[in-house]
């Protein structure tokens, strides 16, 4: 038996030597890495998975700072990806993590060999994107998560997990039902999502610049907040952690 790390004595101490092994060998890939995605892959990393690709063609701007864990005064304008590596690397400089700027979409699906990897983790914005990838994970071995919409949100007591299809008050996974009914084209295995059943207004006034370009082809920019984002990602990461660690035994 290998031993563990000293950083991950009290998460040992929590789930056991032999899950902690576990947890280190599986391959994860991450889809977005944004305001929700980032703190998915800080928890992923900080709980001992030792293999984890992320995904995200963005770079860092301003209106990201209140809320994604690597955006900074000083990593504004770095590759997304590349700025959350360098951030993971220093939790556990001897995880394996594959940084990717690219995004997911019909032209480049088939650059992800997703059945290569255990768990995958959909964090990404666009509709059409977001289908697709629900699709084609789905379709694979892998144990898939999805997170359903963020921003619009402040009530952190709201935030919930169910599958898919009995997700309620969320108009991306309406969206993403409606989208899979009018295609006849249904995921093939049921997938648990982290969403809120919250929906407010924003009530402040867009900004007329271009410092946060809109991203995965999102029609519009809504607010959002950080406790909320980090509790989607963290919920995330709680529920791999929770799966290889009571139903994998292998």
């Amino acid at each position: 038996m290998a031993n563990i790390q000293p950083i991950f004595r009290r998460s040992e101490l929590l789930l056991g030597s032999e899950a902690m092994e576990r947890i280190a060998q599986k391959r994860v890939i991450l889809f977005g890495v944004g305001g929700v995605g980032s703190w998915c892959a800080e928890s992923l990393v900080r709980s001992g998975i030792g293999h984890l690709t992320i995904v995200d063609s963005d770079r860092v701007c301003i209106t990201n700072i209140n809320r994604q864990l690597m955006a900074t005064s000083e990593t504004v304008g770095q590759v997304k990806v590349d700025a959350l590596k360098q951030r993971l690397l220093s939790i556990n400089p001897s995880a394996n993590i594959t940084a990717l700027q690219k995004i997911f979409t019909e032209e480049t699906a088939d650059e992800f060999d997703l059945g290569s990897y255990d768990y995958i983790i959909d964090a990404i914005d666009s509709l059409k994107d977001k289908a697709l990838l629900i699709l084609m994970a789905c379709q694979t071995k892998a144990k898939f998560f999805s997170s359903m919409g963020a921003a619009l949100k402040l009530d952190p007591t709201r935030i919930q997990v169910t599958e898919f299809w009995k997700v309620k008050g969320d108009p991306l996974a309406r969206a993403l039902r409606n989208r899979f009914k009018r295609d006849k084209h249904f995921p093939a295995k049921k997938f648990q999502c982290v969403f809120s059943d919250e929906l407010l207004q924003n009530l402040g006034t867009p900004s007329d610049d271009s410092e946060e370009p809109l991203s995965f082809n999102k029609v519009q920019t809504n607010g959002s907040l950080a406790h909320i984002t980090a509790i989607f990602g963290f919920t995330l990461a709680g529920l791999i952690i929770q799966d290889i660690s009571t139903r994998d035994s292998g």
